[in-house]
């Protein structure tokens, strides 16, 4: 099989083109291909473009655990470079439909960066599955604990599950142990992203991120979506914000009514065969 892949601030996908691939690999295989020992490293495959009547491109989204993701920021920006790299698209704006909604993507002279309109960030808990009350308003945070300590968080839905936890200080650390005991919390039988966000001034914050399906990773531009969101919401910032996270930095403008702009850059970094002798070497865990 072969992939193409690239980067976004670290966030590194697979593009998997149809053209190449009849079919997406089997959930078993896509773990071991994702896999950054055994495999050939990702956070995920892009499988696309694909035919679609919603939109000009159709695109899946796989995370490394073989789960399907409904959106991805970086994804889609990675994507959409992809799609510049073939000449499938040049600079008019294209739109691409996922199963998180259909987004409009467009690419500067150079790619040099990729702007993805994002669609509206929506607030209220009956667009996530949630087991716990609804709350009439939501600039109110909901409590929540792990590992015992309770969090006040903040849920949003941009096309796929965000729980943002505003904190004075946030660190790669606790993105792991916290992170990854909020994704699998009762309160959220689908999973959930989540986003460690520490406020810097009115219009730049800082962000840890533990992704759904895919675990801590460097960048997300769903997540930077969403705690910038949440940051205006609250009224902590203004309506244009810089994300700043361990990979780089994402611009995010919020519009009338939580509709999103980011922008951000895509990077090509190789075009890889995967050697089916690597789906049969048995991984010795004793």
């Amino acid at each position: 099989m072969k992939f193409h892949k690239y980067h976004a601030l670290g966030n590194d996908y697979l593009v998997l083109d149809p053209e190449e691939a009849p079919a997406l690999p089997a959930t078993d295989d896509t773990i071991r291909i994702c896999h950054r020992n055994f495999g050939l490293g990702s956070d995920g495959i892009l499988y696309g473009p694909l035919p679609t009547e919603k939109a000009d491109f159709g695109l899946r989204i796989i995370n490394p655990d073989g789960s399907e993701a409904e959106k991805s920021g970086n994804g889609l920006r990675i994507f959409a470079r992809y799609l510049y790299d073939i000449g499938k698209v040049q600079n008019e704006a294209f739109t691409v439909d996922t199963l998180g909604g259909i987004v409009t993507c467009e690419i500067s002279e150079n790619a040099e960066l990729i702007t993805v309109d994002m669609g509206k960030v929506r607030f209220a808990m009956n667009h996530i599955p949630v087991d716990g009350p609804e709350q009439a308003d939501h600039n109110i945070g909901q409590d929540i604990s792990v590992n015992g300590t309770t969090y006040t968080s903040y849920i949003a839905d941009i096309g796929n599950p965000h729980c943002v936890v505003p904190l004075p200080e946030i660190s790669e650390e606790l993105a792991c142990k916290d992170g990854a005991a909020l994704e699998v919390h009762e309160q959220f039988p689908n999973r959930t992203n989540v986003q460690f966000l520490k406020v810097l001034d009115r219009n730049n914050i800082q962000i840890e991120i533990w992704e759904r399906g895919a675990g801590y990773t460097l960048a997300s531009g769903s997540s930077s979506s969403a705690a910038a969101a949440v940051a205006h919401r609250i009224g902590l910032c203004d309506s244009d914000i810089t994300v700043h996270m361990p990979g780089g930095k994402i611009a995010i403008t919020i519009g009338d009514d939580y509709q999103i702009r980011m922008a951000g850059p895509a990077t090509r970094v190789a075009t890889m065969e995967f050697d089916a002798e690597a789906l049969g070497f048995v991984v010795d865990n004793a």
